[in-house]
């Protein structure tokens, strides 16, 4: 089957190349991953919290774990880590449990074998995923964040385990059917990477992995390190333009069904964007999500893209407002 030889190739670029030099560079990265690097989170977290790795049905998930009180889950975006929550986590903790995990393919979660439909690396399992990850933790309904691909993953989760999720709270995003069939020039412009990780692998990989490379060689930040520790790997580099692959290709036709039935997020719904940013400029946000939901409301914030590390103070403040409520 075409698909078949497809995923083949794939696997076997994946095994073979971190980059078109040739199978031993990968290993030696790959070895050297393994016996050198300790994940960072340590660093920008309080002492009180902890590091677990909770394995689910589909992958093993890399999870920091704070706070005390209500239990939110959080998920972060593309191309970042859960060390985006730093700067909101350690207030935000004194009144909610945090549990903020990276996503499968991500920072330090498990890279997921590819399927020939990009299954692997969709939202449905990634939701699934948090879903296990508050069951083992002893959480049966908890309130969930996302920012970026974790607010796609958030969006599948309030509608696939709607009995699990008490609230839901979306960053600097609309949902992906709806920019797929509302294509413009000036959405190719402002998020040209959406179109351009499509290109099948090892292409974008390779493109992502050199320049990634050459950004850790300038580093100056302990923050810009810590992100480019995972993201100079190739098979993180991979999940993630899988995850690209699978928002134009399975997600949409999960999108569509949803659409088809008439199925909206039932639990209230926060959406904040960036207000001068491009979701800010080009589209209406907050009108969008009220197609989605039976309960929206939401506001633009200054800031950039990342709110949670541009205006954290502000993001803080909504977030709290909201989840109080």
């Amino acid at each position: 089957m075409p698909g078949e030889e497809t995923a083949k190739t794939r696997r076997g670029w994946l095994q073979q190349t971190a980059l078109a030099a040739g199978a031993a560079a990968f290993a030696t990265q790959k070895a050297s991953a393994q016996t050198s690097e300790t994940p960072g989170w340590q660093h920008f977290f309080p002492p009180a919290f902890r590091n677990e790795r909770i394995k689910t049905s589909g992958a093993e998930i890399n999870a920091v774990i704070g706070g005390s009180g209500p239990p939110v889950l959080m998920f972060h975006g593309a191309p970042q880590s859960l060390i985006t929550w730093r700067l909101i986590a350690p207030d935000f903790a004194k009144e909610f449990t945090l549990v903020m995990c990276d996503l499968r393919g991500y920072g330090d979660s498990s890279k997921p074998a590819d399927l020939p439909d990009h299954s692997s690396q969709s939202k449905r399992p990634m939701a699934l995923d948090g879903v296990e990850v508050m069951e083992h933790l002893g959480y049966r309904q908890f309130n969930v964040v996302g920012h970026d691909r974790g607010g796609r993953v958030a969006r599948r989760m309030a509608l696939d385990h709607p009995d699990r999720v008490l609230k839901l709270a979306v960053m600097d995003i609309v949902p992906a059917h709806y920019l797929y069939s509302h294509v413009t020039i000036d959405f190719v412009q402002a998020y040209f990477h959406w179109f351009n990780y499509l290109r099948p692998a090892p292409g974008p990989e390779n493109e992502l992995k050199a320049a990634n490379d050459a950004q850790m060689a300038k580093a100056t930040s302990d923050v810009q390190r810590e992100y480019l520790r995972t993201m100079c790997r190739i098979e993180t580099i991979h999940a993630m333009c899988e995850d690209y692959r699978a928002s134009a290709s399975i997600d949409l036709k999960n999108d569509q069904a949803d659409i088809k039935a008439g199925k909206k997020i039932q639990c209230p719904l926060l959406t904040l964007w960036a207000a001068t940013g491009a979701m800010g400029k080009l589209y209406d946000v907050l009108g969008i999500w009220k197609d989605e939901g039976v309960n929206v409301s939401g506001k633009g914030l200054p800031g950039n893209h990342s709110l949670q590390e541009s205006a954290p103070q502000e993001t803080l403040a909504e977030l709290q407002r909201f989840l109080r409520a």
